[in-house]
């Protein structure tokens, strides 16, 4: 069934040696992956469009080498993990672009299982990235690469400014897709570690069997696989900042050697004897409620104390639509340059439909939103018809008819065009306001009738439903005519 395909993962080799190239493409097809070959660095950026979601690149090429490349990419494509390529006498040089961004490294001769291992891990931190938003600088209206300037915006980048220069460990909490990488970010760049290494690592994308070695590193031999020494992110971090996200998915027989690394800033390799000292300022970052996963004995409490000495919270986007018109302006002004369009902004009613959606995504969600109404709307303005089916409360079946009768209102466009001219206008725009009112309040109550059709009645369960407050859904109902029957 077409509607049940999967999407073939696409890796992009670079390497100006054919013989490398044809190796590690083989070696990549036998995993399943689809491969896409450049002869240097350049070639490479050239072929990025075609969906690629991981790179293997070599270290030298001529023209733009590996570290030029990994720049670029980091720049243009930040979602997009890159994997080095090294011979035995440069690993030096490898491990310094993992500090520089590199996702990881393979080293010459190569092992299947160590290529299939990394790639498994880099292709799901790369989807587990896109559900991140990572608005580029902000444009005036917010702070610290942060769009926003609600009053829960704007006391995060009050807390940044005081803590961001201190060791002090930070957990940031929030839901998927309302940018905690980017408060980690900013509390890296406006440190004085900001010239030493910001290294991330995704818990979730880590198999449990794996996430000691990846953490502390390990040596030659300590399992099959090891045919030499690795170190671990604690190493790539010394002097800088180490970034582990979704902490929450570290089990809990690593959370007490992690408690260690804490308190002594020293651990040992897997299979390894001696101790190593590290300097290392840990910001962790969670979707989940790790207070509740004490109780359940999921996460250990000494560990959560340690962690949480500066709590960050970003509320979801629903909880501070104030911010919703500024991120959208900010993210047309960011596709106007990528997708070579000139949208002068969005009408105001379409901003009120924009402002009225939950996001259950979050940025992220708006972000796509954007991109594609930029992608298939004429312009210059994006209008209520613009906007995709799930905005506007439409299945997305729903026919051109349909959405343009939640745009306009019956005999709208020909009052707008009729002989009264100027009058004429005015009316049509005065009934386009009250057709978008009345067409949110149908969907509105169509959608609180449905929940508490499903929930028998009862008000807090259609409120969870509908991921509002008790309270809010009480006031809408109130508002719509809905009977509360508890």
């Amino acid at each position: 069934m077409a509607g049940t395909e999967i999407e073939t993962k696409r890796i992009l080799i670079a390497d100006d040696e054919i013989n490398i190239r044809r190796v590690l493409e083989a070696i990549v097809r036998r995993e399943g992956y689809e491969v896409i070959t450049a002869a240097n660095g350049l070639e490479a950026v050239s072929k990025m469009g075609k969906g690629v979601h991981t790179v293997i690149t070599d270290l030298k090429m001529p023209g733009l080498d590996g570290m030029g490349l990994l720049r670029r990419l980091s720049a243009e494509y930040p979602d997009v993990p890159v994997v080095m390529i090294t011979a035995h006498g440069s690993v030096e040089n490898a491990v310094e672009a993992v500090k520089l961004g590199a996702f990881d490294y393979l080293e010459k001769p190569f092992d299947q299982e160590q290529i299939r291992q990394i790639l498994g891990k880099a292709l799901k931190t790369q989807a587990l990235s896109r559900r991140d938003a990572r608005p580029e600088e902000s444009t005036g209206r917010g702070r610290f690469r942060l769009v926003g300037e609600s009053v829960a915006i704007s006391q995060i980048y009050s807390v940044i400014e005081k803590v961001a220069n201190t060791p002090s460990t930070v957990l940031i909490t929030g839901e998927s897709g309302t940018g905690k990488e980017l408060i980690a970010r900013a509390l890296h760049d406006n440190s004085s570690r900001h010239a030493g290494p910001f290294i991330k690592i995704n818990c979730a994308a880590i198999p449990k069997t794996l996430m000691e070695s990846e953490l502390f590193g390990y040596e030659k031999g300590a399992f099959t696989g090891a045919v030499g020494s690795k170190p671990g992110r604690f190493e790539l971090a010394h002097a800088g900042t180490l970034f582990l996200d979704e902490i929450g998915e570290i089990p809990v027989e690593m959370q007490v050697k992690l408690l260690r690394v804490l308190q002594e800033s020293e651990f040992e390799r897997v299979g390894g004897i001696k101790t190593i000292k590290v300097d290392v300022r840990l910001v962790t970052a969670t979707n989940r409620d790790l207070v509740a996963e004490l109780a359940t004995g999921g996460f250990r409490e000494d560990l959560y104390y340690r962690l949480n000495v500066v709590p960050i919270h970003i509320p979801p986007l629903r909880d501070r639509r104030g911010d919703v018109p500024l991120l959208a302006e900010h993210f047309i002004a960011k596709f106007n340059e990528r997708l070579k369009k000139q949208f002068t902004g969005i009408d105001p009613d379409a901003v009120d439909r924009l402002v009225g959606y939950n996001w259950p995504g979050n940025i992220r969600e708006l972000e796509n939103v954007i991109e594609r109404t930029m992608l298939f709307c004429e312009g210059p303005q994006i209008r209520v018809a613009d906007l995709p089916g799930e905005i506007l409360g439409l299945s997305s079946a729903a026919s051109s008819d349909e959405r343009a009768a939640v745009a306009l209102p019956a005999g709208g466009a020909t009052t707008a065009t009729s002989a009264h001219g100027a009058v004429g206008h005015a009316e049509a725009v005065s009934s386009l306001k009250e057709a978008v009112k009345a067409e949110t309040e149908r969907v509105e109550r169509e959608l609180i009738q449905r929940a508490l059709d499903e929930t028998g009645g009862n008000v807090t369960q259609a409120a969870r439903r509908l991921k509002i407050s008790r309270k809010s859904l009480q006031t809408k109902m109130k508002e719509l005519g809905l009977r509360d029957r508890e």
